[in-house]
């Protein structure tokens, strides 16, 4: 996905390796607003920093698709979701706090 993403539809990253675990990553947004480019930036460099090969990110554009807040309890925008490994964590902002995020996602413990 290039830095200005267009998210009229679902769009997906893929990153595979055979060994280790696959991290699956939803990521929901109102179009491209400003908050939700920084946010998906700001996830894959994260996921290219501390995941390697063995991520999906999803983009969800719940203006295309607005039913699926209410099925997945999106209450603000951009939230992050992360689907495997267990447990689901959920994240909201545009991820510019990488300390918190990581922590967020249980890849840094607190110190």
């Amino acid at each position: 996905m290039p830095s200005t993403p267009k998210t009229n539809r679902k769009e997906t990253e893929k990153h595979e390796e055979p060994a280790g675990e696959v991290w699956i990553l939803r990521l929901y947004v109102a179009g491209q607003t400003p908050n939700s480019l920084t946010a998906f930036d700001n996830l894959r460099k994260l996921c290219e920093e501390h995941l390697g090969c063995q991520y999906t990110i999803e983009v969800i554009d719940l203006l295309k698709n607005p039913q699926l807040a209410k099925d997945h309890q999106i209450i603000a925008v951009p939230t992050l979701i992360r689907r495997l490994p267990t447990p689901v964590k959920k994240i909201i902002g545009n991820l510019s706090d990488t300390e918190k995020v990581l922590v967020g996602l249980d890849l840094r413990r607190v110190s």
